[in-house]
């Protein structure tokens, strides 16, 4: 549980994160993608809120994260932000929505801002993606790296491959992270890749690295919440700990009420509303003289 109230906490900022390696406080984030869930996740004391690009999947039943779109991720990121008190909301840029030109990353990035995300998270390490980098956190916009296995890459990478299985291949994902540090990202998430690789990143950068299946050694980690909590049920990751099943909850819970309302259980007496006596009479009385 979480060791200070809702009243003590300060909210967390950009700059938090440094501050937070410095001081040995490991990083939690978890995904929202609704105002009730990123009021929860906020009160329970995280400090980073991902609009993660997975609700493609997991509250839209797309096939995988590339099938959303710019103008859906903004509803979204504008539903979670209205939810936060405290912690860092950070939106993921969908597929294509900063690969074509930096100007039109920048511009898309901005939408995300207006939304209410204090930040970005664009994937991959290229000379390009640092270059979009630079740029945004230039035109005051924090930028949030993503490494490692890397989803909106998946049809070049061949499938869900860990990343950084070798020595030289640890080596390559180092100069990425090195090369977005440069460009002015303030954190770096390593997603799948072994402990031993993202120890020895964590290592050899300044900026905090966010796991997610990356093993103990990472500055924080981060978890889509709808794994955590048991309420996606079409697959579970290796690298995720099921804290709840809500899915069994909410589908007893269902069940139940549909056998309630066929036997007649539900509505019960203190679920309904009541006409005074006397209007109640009248309605009789109405009747009657029709009659």
């Amino acid at each position: 549980m979480s060791n200070f109230s809702e009243k003590e906490r300060k909210p967390v900022n950009v700059n938090s994160f440094m501050k937070f390696k410095k001081q040995n406080h490991k990083i939690t984030m978890l995904t929202a993608y609704d105002y009730s869930t990123a009021k929860m996740l906020d009160e329970a004391g995280v400090d980073g809120i991902l609009v993660g690009d997975s609700l493609a999947m997991v509250a839209l039943g797309y096939e995988d994260t590339m099938k959303i779109t710019t103008e859906e991720m903004l509803i979204f990121t504008k539903a979670v932000a209205r939810g936060v008190k405290s912690s860092f909301v950070v939106a993921d840029m969908p597929f294509m929505s900063y690969h074509v030109s930096v100007e039109e990353g920048i511009k898309n990035a901005g939408e995300f801002i207006r939304a209410g995300a204090k930040a970005v998270k664009i994937e991959g390490g290229s000379d390009y993606t640092a270059q979009l980098t630079k740029r945004l956190t230039e035109s005051g916009i924090p930028v949030l790296a993503h490494l490692g296995f890397t989803p909106q890459f998946i049809n070049s990478l061949g499938g869900h491959y860990i990343q950084g299985k070798s020595a030289e291949n640890t080596k390559r994902i180092l100069e990425e992270a090195r090369k977005m540090e440069c460009a002015g990202a303030f954190a770096v998430v390593l997603e799948m890749v072994p402990e031993e690789s993202a120890k020895y990143i964590t290592e050899n950068i300044s900026i905090p690295t966010i796991g997610i299946g990356a093993g103990r050694f990472c500055s924080g980690q981060i978890l889509v919440t709808d794994d955590i909590i048991g309420k996606y049920s079409d697959f579970t990751p290796k690298f995720v700990k099921k804290y709840a099943d809500v899915f069994t909850v909410i589908k007893s819970a269902a069940s139940e009420y549909v056998n309630d309302v066929h036997t007649g259980s539900f509505p019960e007496e203190n679920h309904v509303f009541k006409l005074d006596e006397t209007e109640g009479k009248k309605l009789y009385d109405f009747t009657d003289k029709n009659n």
